[in-house]
């Protein structure tokens, strides 16, 4: 049952070891090599065994951890991290605000690779149709983990209707925010605060009822 309203104690993660370090580095070695090279050539002239060769890894490496090429560009990291962020804002907090300031925070954390990898990725997705066809089942796995979180804050199942309206409605903001910044076509080095600024400004309309 829910506890009476106050933040959670964040629980003290046991480190990475050795092992999954190594595969971070080599599932980042992966898509830089490949970002770099989509960037250069196209994604679509752009082979794994290139994305391979480039990484200095073998095609099989590359695909055991990214089973297609369009995973490359749609799979990362950050879900954990964003979720478990979740779990540790204050449980009286409404859903969106918690994601709101969750969002915002590891947007401003991110190192500038990473701030680039993003844009590359955004732009890819909006610009190649293999990709934003793809993207939806990708968004569907976040969307379950998202449901999970939800559902144990409000004491609620995964599959509740208003767990999965909010979900769905919490998606549709982000990924509309998102590319209605990448059609802005913001210089590079402000296209990272316009990000920011276009997510922020959209969960702020979907918690005051997408007001117009």
């Amino acid at each position: 049952m829910r506890s009476m309203a106050s933040a959670r104690t964040t629980s003290a993660r046991p480190k990475l070891g050795l092992r999954e370090r190594k595969k971070i580095q080599t599932r980042q070695a992966i898509r830089r090599a490949a970002y770099r090279l989509f960037t250069e050539q196209g994604y679509d002239a752009t082979p794994v065994d290139r994305i391979a060769e480039a990484a200095d890894v073998s095609p099989s490496t590359v695909f055991r951890y990214f089973p297609t090429k369009e995973d490359i560009v749609l799979s990362d990291e950050y879900d954990d991290v964003l979720f478990a962020a979740l779990r540790d804002r204050p449980l009286d907090e409404p859903p969106v605000a918690s994601l709101r300031r969750v969002l915002l925070d590891l947007f401003r954390q991110f190192a500038g690779d990473e701030r680039q990898e993003m844009l590359v990725r955004l732009t890819l997705i909006r610009q190649v149709p293999g990709l934003r066809a793809r993207m939806s089942e990708s968004m569907s796995r976040t969307g379950a983990l998202l449901a999970e979180v939800l559902a144990e804050r409000s004491d609620r199942s995964p599959e509740d209707f208003e767990v999965r309206v909010v979900v769905g409605a919490v998606l549709g903001v982000l990924q509309e925010a998102l590319f209605h910044c990448a059609d802005q076509g913001a210089p590079e080095d402000a296209a990272m605060a316009a990000m920011e600024e276009s997510i922020d400004r959209a969960l702020d309309m979907l918690s005051r009822g997408l007001p117009l």
